[in-house]
């Protein structure tokens, strides 16, 4: 499926502002001490690595659709600010789930675990290479704070009920994961809190914000809400069933971590006896020997069918609320082009 036009518009403005910015920081803490040019380019390794930029595009279309001016400075260090905490959430993720890849390339704490082994440092690599991945990811978060310090208060209270929102979700799916707790309804809060709110939502009222128009604020939840959780469901089902060269991630790898989604809820929900104890693998020690018979349970169950069926559902919800034309023409477009690749993207 094609990227369309409107997710990429504003790549470059936000790459510029990210480059620019790392750049500095750089200059100025190297000449501190050399080695922290270190931290500066592992943070360029994974904030400047690509990424589908989905946050600063709705941020993006959110300011453009309420009015604002694309060239906005304001803007391009909003843009920005979403993208350096995508940045921080990332480093820290790969270090609480242990993963070993990222965009089909080696995690950063694992990247600098070896670095550790192969100097022969003192201490435990794998200890080693998690603390570089935190700080990273503590450094990717305070530059986004700085990136936004003279925002409008607007923007500053959507941009801290997001922080805090994000970092609720995380810990409901860490705990969820650890106590095997898959209820429909956690499951559900945790898609609101840490993707529907986090990655829509907020980006998409905080450009708004910034315009100056907070008034559309509860048009751009009602658009952001269903396609977060149609975007999200989608990623669920790429956990499960993906395939690794496209997405950079093991098959089955939510399966593996035991990832408390809705579509595994589902699955428990109307699962017979035997289907229940292949559905008992997930997150479990040998769940690699078993990805084939979970993913079948998964699509037996009717799980599958009832997810794409609900995504379906709420990408036309969002579609909907959009065609109530509160925007600008070019942003409704925009972002109706957007939600379609979303909800049926392969990656």
């Amino acid at each position: 499926m094609t990227t369309p036009a409107a997710l990429t518009a504003p790549v470059e403005l936000t790459e510029q502002r990210l480059t620019t910015a790392i750049n500095e920081l750089r200059s100025e803490w190297q000449q501190l001490d050399p080695l922290l040019a270190e931290i500066a380019d592992r943070l360029a390794s994974l904030v400047l690595a690509g990424g589908k930029r989905i946050r600063p595009a709705m941020a993006y279309w959110g300011h453009v659709g309420a009015g604002g001016e694309p060239t906005d400075p304001a803007l391009a260090n909003l843009c920005a600010a979403v993208e350096l905490l995508q940045g921080f959430a990332l480093f820290h993720d790969d270090v609480m789930d242990g993963s070993e890849t990222r965009r089909g390339k080696p995690t950063v704490h694992i990247i600098e675990a070896q670095r550790h082994e192969d100097g022969n440092w003192r201490g435990e690599a794998r200890r080693f290479g998690e603390a570089v991945a935190i700080l990273a990811g503590d450094i990717s978060l305070v530059v986004s704070d700085v990136l936004l310090a003279d925002a409008p208060p607007a923007v500053r209270s959507l941009w801290n009920d997001l922080r805090v929102e994000v970092n609720l979700g995380q810990f409901l799916d860490v705990v969820s994961t650890a106590r095997a707790n898959i209820s429909p309804s956690t499951a559900d809060l945790i898609v609101e809190y840490k993707t529907a709110r986090y990655t829509i939502v907020r980006p998409l009222q905080m450009g708004a914000a910034l315009a100056g128009r907070e008034d559309l604020l509860p048009h751009l939840a009602a658009v952001g809400t269903p396609l977060g959780v149609a975007f999200q469901l989608r990623d669920d089902l790429l956990g499960a069933f993906g395939d690794a060269e496209i997405t950079g991630k093991p098959v089955g790898d939510d399966l593996i971590e035991g990832k408390p989604t809705p579509l595994l809820a589902d699955a428990r929900a109307r699962a017979t006896p035997d289907q229940l104890t292949i559905l008992d693998h997930v997150g479990s020690a040998d769940a690699q020997d078993h990805i084939p018979a979970i993913q079948a349970a998964l699509t037996e169950t009717g799980a599958v069918t009832a997810t794409e069926a609900r995504i379906d559902t709420l990408t036309d919800e969002a579609l909907a609320e959009l065609a109530s034309d509160q925007l600008a023409p070019a942003a409704v477009e925009a972002l109706s082009s957007i939600a379609t690749f979303l909800a049926g993207r392969t990656h």
